[in-house]
Parts: C-alpha cells; structure tokens; sequence
C-alpha cells in the first residue's frame, strides 16, 4: 500500500501566482501546508521536518527563515525550564 497520496486543490490563478511555476507551486503549497499543522501543534516538528525531507536542523533553520519559532513556551514554562537546567548545574558543579 502507498504512503503517499494525490490531493488536488484548486487555486485562484492569483494566488497560484504568488507561488510560482510548476512544480514549485506545489512544493511551496506543501510546505507551507507542514508549516501550517507545525505551527498549530498538529504534527511535531520531527515529523515536520521528516514530511519535508528535512533534518531537524535544518527544519529548525528553514523556521528561523520564516521567522516562526522552534521552542514554543510559555513564559512560566520558560522559567521552569531555566530553573531545571540552573539546578541540575548546580547539583554538577
């Protein structure tokens, strides 16, 4: 059985002009479908990145260029984040 599938959308030729030419249309589509489930925290980014053929760096690099965030905390998440890593240095030191 296929892992892939063909999905067929149909854009306004405005918009299928802000994409580009065949067949980058298409990946620029795709990828800014992935970018779109990432960000609303539907697919990981390790599977993010897989879907795009990426590593994880360069998954993290291709975000940064779209001036989207890897680490998605929230302020108070942060704080406990930074307060295990400030503990776990000193119980090291």
């Amino acid at each position: 059985m296929s892992r892939t599938a063909i999905l067929q959308i149909v854009f306004p030729k405005d918009l299928l002009a802000l994409l580009g030419a065949q067949p980058q249309a298409a990946e620029t589509a795709k990828e800014l479908i992935i970018l779109g489930l990432y960000q609303e925290n539907r697919i990981s980014g390790g599977k993010a990145a897989e879907l795009l053929g990426l590593t994880k760096r360069g998954f993290v690099s291709l975000l940064a260029r779209k001036g989207m965030d890897y680490f998605r905390l929230t302020p108070d998440e942060w704080a406990e984040e930074v307060a295990t890593v400030k503990a776990w240095s000193a119980s090291h030191a």
